[in-house]
């Protein structure tokens, strides 16, 4: 039972949308990222003011604003950073990555920790958004409550707000979970998901940052960079994955569930080419494993191992 006065915050956004993969629509999302970050209460106010000084640093138009509003309701999109890096001049990127550097600083001193569902698009073949959604936030849910025990601390989701029925869902997969017979699973998440509207909570656009500068463009460069046609899969954003992939690892939350299998963090569901998801903090690296040598044979090694390569286990088990 829970007895502390701790309470976290979990703040949720998306990036992508359900649109078929396919040559005829090259802007076409490739992926669907459903993710942000957790912080403690306590954190929520000077992470906020941190976050807005870091808009002003990359908005200097907002440093003359006359009402706090102006740059609250101000949003620096994450499509916008991914074009940056994408067609950019040298200017432009430089800025896109220190932008990047930045929120990632500001997450790291807070002690936010990032969550995701990441799910990777076949060509050819419809995406169920309607079911992959919901289905992400319950996910989510239950990291959040790993995280919440382990903490021994409470808290509440903030989703961003879509349409009415598109939040419908996303609400009643949690609801059902706290309410139904035989016991609330979800102890610690003191309700259902709210929403907020970016506009008026600043930390849902820190949310968008992660998910739609960061998590999107590294899951389409991780996972569908022979996709030459689609405009998202572009090797403009390999410095992302090369510089980030790291710090993403280690700003994840991840848990043992009973069975003893790690769970939690960013997770991806590779449904194309079947990656793990540790693709997300960088290449798969090439591990030479040495063998005692036979007798009077020449010293051998056994074959190449790639770390991080599915040895039996599920395409959708957590990164790391």
């Amino acid at each position: 039972m829970f007895q502390g006065g701790s309470v976290h915050l979990c703040y949720i956004d998306e990036a992508g949308n359900g649109q078929t993969l396919d040559p005829v629509r090259p802007d076409a999302p490739p992926v669907l990222v459903v993710g942000g970050f957790t912080v403690p209460r306590a954190q929520v106010k000077s992470l906020t003011w941190a976050f807005l000084a870091v808009k002003k640093h990359y908005r200097p138009q907002l440093r003359n604003a006359d009402q706090l509003s102006e740059v609250i309701q101000h949003e620096i999109k994450g499509s916008d950073v991914r074009k940056n890096l994408r067609v950019g001049n040298h200017g432009w990127r430089r800025a896109a990555m220190d932008l990047v550097a930045s929120l990632l600083d500001t997450l790291e001193s807070h002690e936010a920790r990032i969550l995701a569902r990441v799910w990777i698009k076949e060509e050819g073949l419809a995406f169920d958004e309607s079911g992959v959604y919901p289905a992400s936030v319950a996910a989510l849910n239950e990291t959040f409550q790993a995280q919440l025990a382990h903490e021994h601390s409470r808290g509440m989701m903030v989703l961003d707000s879509r349409t009415k029925v598109k939040n419908a869902p996303n609400v009643h997969c949690v609801t059902t979970r706290k309410y139904r017979t035989g016991g609330d699973s979800l102890r610690g998440v003191i309700e259902s998901p709210v929403f907020g509207h970016s506009d008026t909570h600043t930390l849902l656009q820190l949310a968008d940052l992660v998910v739609s500068s960061l998590l999107f463009p590294i899951a389409c460069h991780a996972y569908l960079g022979d996709v030459t046609w689609n405009v998202h899969c572009d090797d403009a954003y390999r410095p992302l994955r090369e510089q980030f992939g790291q710090r993403l690892k280690k700003l994840q939350f991840r848990y043992q569930d009973p069975t003893g299998k790690w769970r939690g963090g960013i997770v991806v569901s590779d449904r194309r080419t079947q990656q793990p998801s540790s693709l997300m903090f960088g290449p798969r690296k090439a591990i030479t494993v040495p063998t005692t040598a036979i007798p009077g044979q020449p010293g051998a090694s056994t074959p190449e191992r790639r770390e991080g390569e599915p040895d039996g286990s599920a395409v959708e088990s957590p990164a790391g």
